[in-house]
């Protein structure tokens, strides 16, 4: 094929990102966790996702542009506790796909310059995401800014900020926050077949010298999008839920672009000085509070919310002790495939069949993954011990200084009369052991069937992407903070809050903190 459209500037750009990401993948997976379980086969369902997000991902990120951009979504998305957030986009993304491509290439199926539209594509559609995501603290991955995730705006934080409700070790609220969130952990761990990804943290943001805040997210509680939730968790009430934390003298030295965080000292239940309560998705305006108007409302939702999850984890071991082998592979391979699925959400162009599927292509491959083969592949992956990872005797790969690359950069020899592939073609038809998913899905409208799901996502503009609002940077809030448009815009942020509505701009921090301070009356603070 010619080269057409490739040029140059592309190729050095794409094979930048992809050096960054294989960096970033590295150090993760030697230094943060072990892809292990004694109940699922993890290493198998992982090998299979990164199957298909190579066969599926560039097109249905085409599908989903071709009703909004990449950098529009990422500029929702600083509003929503969602899975368009770290881990998803921050490594997930390039990282599923480039592993896929990665094995495939030493499978010997495929050649570095094969299928380098898509490559190219996915690779940029992830840049833009990021950057629009990111454009508060201006970097594309948390790696960037020293291991930080601080994306939300001011306006936001001081949200957070002065509606949190005090509490201490041994209290009412601190006991019910900390019981929700181990029973919700653990609840996250079991819905995602034994994985990390319906649980995120992002931070830390200072609230005093002495305290810092964590925004931790858990998503995917109700039914939705998973058809093994259908039936166990029809008590859930919110798909999505947000805990604010405050955290006395603690400082989050590291928040890693899989949502993992390390702190000086640790971070134990003691520290935890401050808690609040939101949830959000796609069809919300923002955060939107729940039982937030009281300390002793917030502490009996908590304990309400923790009954429902341990209800709905006990239902949900009771049908996975059922499963086979081929369904526990599909469920795993489908939630780590789909960790990116609410983007389509968000575009209001979701299918069952795009994300809740096993791609034919990626289907022929299962034999393959016994559990020994896929622990092996997978560690060799991941830590670059496979023949396309082999680079020049000279080279010292970051963080190992060893002679390899983990991922294939596309030679540049393309662009002087190589042959290439631009694709690996549209979206094949999938299939699935699991049972069929019913047309539940819980949102902060409501319980919808898909097809009302989509036509209010097409439907809905949140205020924070109105043209009127939607590049009033933090850098533009600093040089108008005292004009009218300002003022309208922190209102907005503002509306649902307890102690904040009608406030406007020109508040400091310190401002914040003195409110709190000096409201002593039926807010319990």
């Amino acid at each position: 094929m010619t080269t057409g459209a490739l040029s140059y500037a592309q190729l050095l750009e794409t094979n930048n990102l992809v050096q960054a990401s294989a960096d970033e993948t590295y150090w993760l997976c030697v230094t943060r966790t072990v892809q292990e379980s004694k109940l699922f086969p993890v290493p198998a369902y992982m090998m299979l996702s990164y199957m298909m997000a190579y066969f599926r991902y560039p097109s249905l990120l085409r599908k989903i542009e071709s009703r909004m951009a990449a950098e529009e979504i990422g500029d929702r998305a600083r509003a929503m506790g969602t899975k368009i957030q770290n881990p998803s986009m921050g490594w997930a993304l390039p990282g599923f796909y480039l592993l896929g491509r990665e094995w495939l290439i030493n499978l010997g199926l495929l050649r570095p310059q094969d299928a380098v539209l898509d490559l190219i594509y996915v690779m940029d559609f992830w840049k833009r995401f990021q950057l629009s995501w990111h454009r508060n603290d201006g970097h594309i991955t948390n790696k960037e800014f020293g291991h930080r995730a601080q994306f939300l705006p001011e306006r936001q934080l001081q949200v957070f900020h002065a509606d949190m409700f005090d509490c201490a070790a041994g209290d009412d609220l601190h006991e019910a926050a900390q019981g929700f969130m181990a029973a919700a952990s653990q609840y996250g761990f079991l819905i995602s077949c034994e994985s990390r990804i319906s649980l995120h943290n992002s931070g830390p943001y200072k609230l005093a010298d002495d305290r810092e805040m964590i925004i931790r997210d858990f998503m995917d509680l109700a039914e939705s999008d998973f058809p093994w939730l259908d039936g166990v968790a029809k008590d859930m009430p919110f798909n999505n839920l947000t805990v604010t934390l405050a955290v006395k003298d603690c400082h989050f030295y590291l928040m890693d672009d899989w949502g993992s965080f390390e702190s000086k000292p640790e971070f134990t239940a003691d520290r935890l000085v401050g808690v609040g309560l939101y949830t959000s998705d796609t069809l919300s305006e923002g955060y939107v509070p729940v039982a937030m108007g009281s300390k002793a409302e917030l502490g009996a939702c908590f304990r309400s919310l923790a009954d429902k999850v341990r209800d709905a984890s006990n239902q949900l071991w009771r049908r996975i002790a059922g499963w086979s082998r081929d369904l526990m592979i599909d469920a795993g391979a489908i939630t780590y495939f789909a960790i990116i699925k609410d983007l389509a959400h968000v575009a209001g162009v979701y299918d069952v069949s795009d994300w809740m599927m096993v791609d034919e292509r990626a289907e022929r491959f299962r034999p393959l993954f016994n559990d020994e083969y896929s622990r092996d592949v997978l560690t060799g992956l991941c830590i670059g011990t496979l023949p396309s990872h082999q680079a020049s005797d000279y080279t010292m790969m970051q963080h190992s200084n060893k002679p390899q690359r983990l991922f294939s950069p596309v030679p540049y020899s393309i662009l002087a009369g190589e042959d290439y592939t631009p694709t690996c073609g549209p979206v094949y038809p999938g299939k699935t052991h699991l049972d069929l998913k019913l047309d539940r899905y819980t949102t902060t409208r409501g319980v919808l069937t898909l097809a009302e799901y989509n036509k209010l996502a097409r439907e809905v503009r949140p205020a924070v992407v109105d043209p009127k609002y939607r590049h009033l940077c933090e850098t533009w809030v600093k040089y108008h903070a005292a004009t009218p448009l300002a003022d309208e815009l922190y209102r907005l942020e503002q509306s649902q809050s307890r102690r904040l509505k009608g406030k406007g701009a020109g508040l400091s921090r310190a401002d914040i903190e003195k409110l709190c301070r000096n409201d002593a009356g039926g807010s319990g603070r």
